[in-house]
């Protein structure tokens, strides 16, 4: 019998920074016009929060399974990319706010990156 390997996810720092990210998005857009609720906001809100979600997830599972979840996870930070050039463009957030999202969202690609290289 194989025994399967599990991950704790609140001891990887892609899950750490994932959450970091998370809590910065959901504390921007508190601040976003209600017309925005169920667009940019909503589509921030679920890119951030499925970031460290399917990490969580697929840490239960084999490695190979994880690995799914962990690609899930990277087009999650894709697409926040993507939201926050919109939420930039719309004057939503400054610019220097702008690149500071942006350079955590791109540590947190280059992270999951490398653990997905390692797994």
């Amino acid at each position: 019998m194989v025994k399967r390997k599990r991950h704790n996810h609140r001891n990887l720092k892609i899950w750490k920074l994932g959450t970091e990210i998370m809590k910065d998005i959901y504390d921007i857009t508190s601040s976003f016009p209600k017309k925005e609720d169920f667009r940019l906001t909503s589509q921030l809100t679920g890119s951030a929060v499925s970031m460290p979600s399917n990490i969580a997830e697929g840490s239960a599972r084999t490695d190979k399974a994880f690995l799914n979840y962990l690609d899930i996870s990277l087009g999650s930070s894709y697409e926040l990319g993507t939201q926050l050039i919109a939420a930039h463009h719309a004057k939503y957030i400054s610019n220097q706010l702008y690149k500071e999202l942006h350079d955590k969202n791109t540590e947190f690609q280059r992270m999951i990156l490398g653990f997905i290289d390692a797994l």
